[in-house]
């Protein structure tokens, strides 16, 4: 009898369950309870949409234009991001927002103002962290807005009712204030001294140990500027006691710099030099910038400031988007297996075939067995054959590596290059005939013989920029002005040096062509390819 009764209690319970959920569902605290549940989730959802789009500001810290983002997050904390370093991970606060910063901008007229008047330099570091914390205050205040603003909007087009409506601000106005006030009641400032460091191993150290150091030497420095350059612009007082050489009223100069590695006072230098010595056009060969990053693309638009046509090649340094930059200025020609002319000469180039920024040297030049197996100069072979197609002889070549330049040996009467961060001038040997091919027209001087091919490997200019005070020894800033007679022939060049960052004394050589006898080398053993 009992277990006929259970079936028929369990069976009738199956009948009356949709009963009792439809009593349930027109209970009028349940359908309270469902609308405050909808109500929730849309205010949340507004609220973080709203964030994720549109809770982002823009602060100036120092030289950089800082973009401040908050995104919804579980664990909170704070990347700052170092592009193309990587990125530090700090450990800042908790709370259900993460704070971002990306510092991949230099404001072009900021940092200026810090390069001409050094004591700003101080005020920046000084005022870095008020304007963070101003930054975040204000990017908090965004946010809160956004979010109250993103919930009301979505609720209005989903529920059309002003008291759900209102409902929902509310909602978003607590769960956004309750999230910015967890996070600042648990913040840790002392986090900054123990950041996570994500990106390339090789760049760990110059993020989170040495860029204290470079920065304290810089500072140092930052008072001395002025007089490095005040210095220069002395030199050419001292031109009548050079021996031998006076520049003739038809003269070309041209201002030979290279590797610049985002030096600050670099663009000064050579605007100092520019007007000193009454340049026609400057050459550079290569190595702009250090990382080849989009942000540091804005370094290039110091180019126009030179006042006269500057011709550039890419470096090893130097990316794609950097030579795009650099062709964007009005008065700058990149030369890419390509020839131009300027101020009367014939110029042919070609940009560094490797890309290695993480690198100070390039690798070796490929199997001294086999030469044609490098890059470097089968690209230095490209460019002698567009010189030897050209229409008119072609009077300086220009590559960034010294090993782009044998090629070119016998090809033009003058290449100039960089790379090395040291100054130097040499002579090609003369190209051995390859055995199985027949010879093909070799270029001759004015007299009838072989040409002679000088190679000048230029210093940094820039001083190896920041990477110039890593060593004990800051890199000296190196250039030279090159003097070239109505034949457009090379008669002198003026070496000319500046003590590195830090120092303020002021170098400089006349170099006479045939002054002194110069021996050739031995012709190449090894044919080019």
């Amino acid at each position: 009898m009992i277990e006929q009764t259970r079936p028929r209690r369990f069976l009738s319970a199956v009948r009356r369950f949709p009963y009792v959920v439809g009593r349930l569902r027109r209970n009028p605290w349940t359908r309270r309870v469902r609308m405050a549940a909808m109500i929730a989730v849309i205010s949340v959802g507004g609220a973080v949409i709203g964030t994720m789009l549109f809770a982002h500001a823009n602060v100036n810290v120092g030289p950089f234009r800082a973009e401040m983002s908050i995104n919804p997050s579980i664990l909170g904390g704070t990347e700052v991001d170092l592009p193309p370093l990587g990125s530090l991970h700090l450990d800042s606060h908790d709370g259900p927002i993460h704070l971002k910063v990306n510092l991949a901008a230099l404001d072009q007229s900021r940092t200026e103002a810090l390069i001409d008047d050094p004591a700003t330099i101080s005020r920046a570091g000084e005022n870095a962290v008020t304007d963070v914390r101003d930054g975040v205050i204000r990017l908090g205040v965004r946010t809160l807005g956004i979010a109250v603003l993103s919930a009301l909007v979505l609720s209005a087009l989903i529920f059309r009712n002003v008291r759900r409506v209102a409902a929902s601000g509310v909602t978003a106005l607590l769960v956004t204030g309750g999230s910015l006030g967890l996070a600042a009641t648990t913040l840790r400032p002392d986090s900054i001294a123990e950041p996570r460091y994500e990106g390339l191993l090789v760049n760990a150290p110059a993020v989170v140990g040495d860029a204290r150091r470079i920065a304290d030497n810089y500072g140092r420095y930052a008072d001395q500027l002025n007089q490095i350059v005040s210095n220069v612009s002395r030199l050419y007082t001292t031109v009548s006691s050079l021996p031998v050489y006076e520049p003739a009223e038809n003269t070309t100069r041209l201002l030979h710099v290279s590797d610049l590695h985002l030096s600050p006072q670099a663009y000064g230098l050579i605007r100092t030099v520019v007007q000193t010595f009454d340049i026609d056009a400057v050459i550079d060969t290569g190595d702009l910038v250090d990382w080849g990053s989009t942000a540091e693309t804005g370094y290039a638009s110091s180019i126009p400031s030179v006042g006269v046509p500057y011709i550039w090649v890419r470096g090893n340094h130097d990316s794609a988007s950097i030579q795009a930059a650099v062709a964007r200025q009005r008065n700058a020609t990149v030369l890419d297996n390509k020839i131009t002319t300027v101020a009367g000469l014939t110029i042919g180039g070609i940009g560094d075939p490797e890309f290695t920024p993480d690198k100070s040297e390039t690798p070796p030049a490929g199997d001294a067995d086999d030469p044609a197996q490098s890059p470097l100069l089968r690209a230095g072979s490209q460019l002698a054959d567009t010189i030897r197609a050209s229409d008119k002889p072609v009077d300086i070549a220009l590559v960034h590596d010294p090993a782009m330049a044998p090629p070119l040996s016998g090809v033009v009467p003058l290449v100039l290059s960089g790379h090395r961060h040291q100054r130097s001038v040499e002579l090609l040997p003369a190209p051995a005939p390859e055995p199985s091919a027949s010879p093909a027209p070799a270029a001759s001087g004015t007299d009838g013989a072989p040409l002679a091919t000088r190679l000048m490997i230029e210093g940094s200019t820039g001083g190896a920029g920041l990477r110039g005070l890593e060593k004990e020894e800051p890199t000296p800033l190196s250039l030279s002005v090159l003097y070239f007679d109505e034949n457009r022939q090379l008669k002198a060049y003026d070496d000319i040096r500046l003590g590195g960052t830090g120092q303020s004394n002021v170098e400089m050589q006349r170099n006479v062509i045939g002054a002194d006898p110069e021996e050739a080398p031995a012709p190449s053993l090894s044919p080019t390819p």
